[in-house]
């Protein structure tokens, strides 16, 4: 795929102020190549701190790409997926991009950011955010390279990525929620990276004829990436968990709400 541009997204104005409220993202397995950023530059991602175990992560996942039959046991990869290897081999050579742009898939074509315009963009850029296996926590328009790492992958002579992670990122994110309302919109091993009190959870529920009620797999993130979408280009700044419950109300979704944890209810 030849690179992507950006330069129209780009070229929106800065953000001018801290939205009250901030939607985070889970990942997607399914990325864009290419991009007309610079290479990787861990100074030019928000939160600094992070910035000592994305650099082992992004070394050690360079090191194993030079093993290709140990990157596909550690991934979790077929011999089909060899070119999520490669990608990981030119982790710090290859071209970034605004890691909005960047994931690709079902949550990512409801959330349709690229349609976004003028105050809506903005405050989309502002409100959205990604929980990531290999940068941990990354702003709108952190500019990011394609790379395979997921949440429930285990590098060779390392822990899991959840107790890894957890002693930085958990304090990171108390941080912002004692500031903002944060959404919660991350899988279950994402959220497992790290906790966030206070924060509103999201699940998916599929109403059955005869009133039973199942998780929805597959598509609950086309449903999360409806919801993210509306609260990224509203102009209200919901500051709890009722306040978002009605937004999503207003916008024809059927919402149940118990404490901080919402349920949209779908047909199955």
């Amino acid at each position: 795929m030849p690179p992507i541009d950006t330069s129209a997204e780009l070229a929106m104005p800065p953000i001018a102020t801290v939205s009250a409220v901030l939607v985070l993202l889970p990942p997607s397995e399914t990325k864009i190549d290419g991009g007309d950023g610079p290479p990787l530059h861990l100074d030019a991602l928000a939160h600094p701190s992070l910035n000592p175990l994305r650099a082992e992560l992004a070394d050690e996942l360079v090191k194993l790409a030079g093993d290709v039959p140990a990157s596909r046991a550690a991934l979790g990869l077929s011999v089909k997926q060899d070119s999520e290897i490669s990608r990981n081999a030119a982790l710090w050579s290859s071209p970034t991009t605004p890691a909005l742009f960047r994931y690709t898939g079902v949550l990512y074509d409801a959330l349709d950011v690229r349609s976004l315009r003028g105050a809506a963009a903005a405050r989309a850029r502002s409100r959205l955010a990604v929980g990531s296996a290999l940068f941990g926590l990354l702003r709108a328009d952190d500019p990011v390279p394609a790379y395979r790492l997921s949440a429930g992958s285990s590098l060779p002579g390392r822990g899991t990525l959840a107790s890894q992670w957890k002693p930085l990122l958990e304090p990171v994110l108390a941080s912002i929620a004692a500031g903002q309302l944060v959404v919660d919109l991350r899988s279950g091993s994402y959220a497992a990276l790290a906790r966030i009190p206070g924060a509103v959870d999201v699940d998916v529920l599929a109403e059955h004829p005869d009133g039973r009620r199942t998780v929805v797999s597959h598509f609950n993130k086309a449903h999360k990436g409806a919801l993210a979408r509306l609260l990224a280009s509203t102009r209200a700044e919901p500051s709890d968990a009722g306040a978002v419950a009605t937004l999503a109300r207003r916008a024809g979704m059927r919402v149940e709400r118990t404490g901080d944890s919402l349920n949209v209810i779908v047909p199955a």
